[in-house]
């Protein structure tokens, strides 16, 4: 993983995330030398889901009414069903997501998380990968969907599943130290 010293990553997520794809990356980045914040809709503590049943609770750092874009270099979106069901109808979220986009900065979703990005629009017309049960709905907002461990498009970034984590994580540090991605069209 290369040095991320001197970045910041927002995870945004709720209640319902799937377990790893929140750890993980929040592990993995931190360790790399990034400030990360576990972002959320409501303060406290947000419950993970580990594969059949609820998991940890994770810490939230900042709720997303106290965030802003310009403050990160990038926004991760974890998986699992829930989590990002019940995000995609937060609007003040999509707007976050949006924010970063616009801002040509890096935003990265593993699982179902890319359903927040067919909701905000910013799936169409780019490569992405996903979970295989929500193929149909990327395909059908317009994304250019393709079954790979990890999937970048000018600073959008897609993965598949827990076994793509590593390549994910990764990719992540990658693209942020590319910097803002001036060269996509929003």
């Amino acid at each position: 993983m290369q040095n991320l010293t001197g970045k910041s990553i927002a995870i945004v997520a709720t209640n319902g995330f799937e377990q790893s794809e929140l750890e993980v990356p929040l592990k993995t980045l931190r360790e790399a030398g990034a400030t990360v914040h576990v972002v959320a809709p409501e303060a406290g503590e947000i419950k993970g889901w580990n594969k059949t049943d609820w998991g940890n609770a994770v810490t939230v750092d900042k709720t997303v009414d106290s965030v802003s874009a310009d403050d990160y270099d990038a926004i991760v979106l974890p998986g699992g069903q829930m989590n990002p069901d019940l995000l995609r109808v937060q609007p003040k979220v999509l707007d976050l997501i949006k924010a970063f986009w616009n801002q040509k900065k890096v935003v990265a979703a593993v699982c179902h998380a890319p359903w927040l990005l067919v909701e905000t629009g910013i799936i169409k017309g780019r490569k992405v990968t996903s979970y295989a049960s929500i193929r149909t709905d990327v395909i059908n907002a317009g994304g250019l969907w393709e079954d790979s461990e990890v999937v970048a498009d000018q600073g959008l970034i897609t993965s598949r599943k827990p076994d793509d984590l590593p390549a994910f994580c990764n990719k992540i540090a990658e693209e942020i130290l590319e910097g803002l991605h001036e060269r996509r069209a929003a």
